[in-house]
């Protein structure tokens, strides 16, 4: 591990323990073109997470698998149930248009969604989840990159799923974690982020601000989300933004920033019109980025 990293590590906290998966299905629902399993694992001791995959019904061998990590937006009722199709914003349901196109896809919760939602005002959950590590010298990040890493884990532990060929697709929430993950877990061939890639110094507005999961205390005397993308080499990177969206200001400068570091993966930029939005075309975009890898 390089030196970058590790200091990027240090300042993260300690990451939660693996454990055990113990994964049991939940349900099976026949969806046409595929079936919906919700399956249930561990994330941590006495830690126990609900999650959706999508099976083709088409396939007759190991297949390709995408981790469709759901949006924030403010609404903690809402996560991998909305990008599944199940309920929500059409355009968030990325999971199930792969599903229909081949992939497996998967999408659990994040902590404090849907859920993972204990609270009954909105946003306690999340406060809680950062504040209560803060104060111990861990990060909310470690552990949202940890729960991701467990997920990869356990479509990997599917029969299947080709282990070498996973990829990540995310929107707004999504979008960071779509940057992040690939640095922390390299199994992760390519990645899309869309409308997630502000970094910390242009979020510094009371427009803005830096969402919970990504306070990271010191990391700005470190670097910010440039470095962060540089680290995702050489796994294949597509920066997906607007020209009209306050989280997706920058894309242009954090690509050129970052490109060099580019050798063996892919990083590129693609601009749409629009505000904080996912629309079909941005959508079709992003899935012929993945078919080049997957």
């Amino acid at each position: 591990m390089n030196s970058t990293k590790q200091k990027l590590l240090d300042l993260l906290g300690s990451f939660p323990e693996k454990v055990r998966l113990e994964p049991v299905i939940l349900e099976s629902v026949d969806c046409g073109l595929f079936i919906r399993e919700k399956v249930e694992y561990s994330v941590e001791k006495n830690e126990r997470v609900k999650a959706y995959i999508l099976i083709p019904k088409s396939i007759t061998e190991k297949t390709a698998s995408i981790f469709c990590h759901h949006q924030h937006a403010g609404n903690f009722e809402l996560g991998k149930s909305e990008v599944v199709g199940i309920e929500g914003d059409p355009n968030q349901a990325y999971a199930k248009e792969l599903a229909e196109q081949g992939y497996i896809t998967f999408a659990p919760d994040a902590i404090a969604f849907e859920e993972r939602n204990w609270s009954k005002t909105s946003g306690k959950a999340e406060y809680f989840e950062m504040t209560s590590r803060l104060i111990i010298g861990k990060t909310l990040l470690a552990k949202v990159l940890h729960d991701a890493s467990v997920g990869i884990d356990y479509l990997c532990s599917r029969k299947e799923v080709d282990a070498n060929r996973i990829g990540f697709i995310g929107h707004s929430y999504g979008g960071r974690m779509a940057i992040w993950t690939p640095v922390f877990d390299e199994r992760i061939r390519v990645s899309v982020s869309n409308c997630g890639c502000i970094n910390y110094k242009d979020s510094m507005t009371h427009n803005t601000g830096i969402q919970a999961e990504f306070c990271v205390p010191n990391i700005l005397n470190w670097g910010d989300i440039e470095d962060i993308v540089k680290l995702v080499e050489p796994s294949a990177l597509l920066i997906s933004a607007t020209d009209n969206d306050k989280w997706s200001i920058g894309a242009e400068k954090l690509y050129k920033q970052a490109k060099s570091a580019f050798n063996r993966g892919v990083l590129q930029v693609k601009i749409f019109e629009g505000e904080h939005v996912f629309t079909k075309e941005m959508r079709d975009y992003a899935y012929k980025f993945l078919n080049n890898d997957l």
